[in-house]
């Protein structure tokens, strides 16, 4: 089912909920009692607010966002399902709060007048950093209004060939920058050979992508395609995927260290008395540490 495109006011409240949504979390808030909440903040003038009434009453049967997002299709899209659906998933590693911020930042990118090309990149890049599945990602992206016609094919073509064939190659066929060297080439072949006309055809395709995609695309070919995300977030402005973070190794406290080193040092003390003449068992009774023995006479 194509989900239509939305009004400007709806992808900033949108922002807002799951940027709030997200920080709430972390201040240890529930779930349920944070959209609860959220849905009397948002504009009483949008369809967020009963949007968010459907999910309290959904989350508190199932336990999860993704499936009340997925029977309210008219209003979320089929990707912003699939993102959730992902991170609800028990068995799997992508993190809610990720999530959340790749949501807010699509909806925020919307509200701003977000192109196709832009939202094609930034899904495409949200796959590929969190290892979510390309075929069920590109084919929820396809699903949307945003797109016409000839992107969905070209969007479902690319769910069958990535992996097998270049990202950037498969945009530079469809760019302008193709067809600009095409004319150029033929413009050449025409002034050394005006009679022979059977090598000034131009590839007829369909485009989908400008001029600076085309180049930045033809000076990414054959390398990582972060790389050409990343070029065209820094020439062309398109929106920046949040990173999953790393994991960071837990810092102990100077006590905690102090404390190891001397349980360290306990033991290398045992050892070296096992080796000579053996352990002394009396220095661990409770009775010699707190008690005094008399001297003997």
């Amino acid at each position: 089912m194509d989900h239509p495109m939305l009004a400007r006011e709806e992808y900033i409240e949108q922002s807002y909920l799951f940027r709030t949504l997200g920080e709430r979390m972390l201040d240890g808030v529930a779930t349920q009692e944070a959209l609860k909440n959220l849905g009397h903040e948002i504009l009483a003038t949008t369809k967020l607010p009963l949007a968010i009434d459907y999910l309290v009453s959904d989350l508190k049967l199932t336990g999860t966002i993704a499936p009340a997002m997925r029977q309210l299709n008219h209003y979320f899209t089929a990707f912003q399902t699939f993102v959730m659906t992902e991170a609800e998933d028990e068995e799997g590693r992508f993190d809610l709060r990720t999530a959340l911020v790749i949501l807010e930042r699509e909806a925020r990118y919307l509200a701003d007048g977000g192109t196709p090309e832009g939202l094609f990149f930034y899904r495409f890049e949200c796959l590929s950093r969190n290892r979510l599945d390309y075929m069920r990602g590109l084919l929820a992206t396809a699903d949307d209004d945003a797109f016409n016609a000839d992107w969905k094919n070209w969007i479902t073509m690319v769910s069958r060939q990535v992996g097998l064939v270049d990202l950037a190659d498969l945009i530079y066929i469809r760019s302008s920058e193709l067809l600009r060297r095409q004319e150029s080439r033929t413009s050449f072949r025409k002034s050394i050979d005006t009679e022979n006309d059977e090598n000034t055809t131009i590839q007829q395709t369909t485009v989908l992508f400008g001029e600076k995609e085309g180049r930045i695309a033809w000076a990414n070919r054959g390398k990582d395609p972060l790389y050409l995300f990343a070029a065209l977030q820094r020439q062309l402005g398109y929106p920046v995927v949040p990173k999953p973070k790393r994991s960071q190794p837990q810092t102990e406290s100077p006590a905690l260290l102090a404390r190891r080193i001397d349980r360290l040092e306990l033991r290398v003390k045992l050892l070296e008395e096992e080796t000579k003449d053996g352990i002394d068992l009396s220095q661990f009774d409770p009775k010699n540490s707190s008690i005094k023995q008399p001297p003997r006479k």
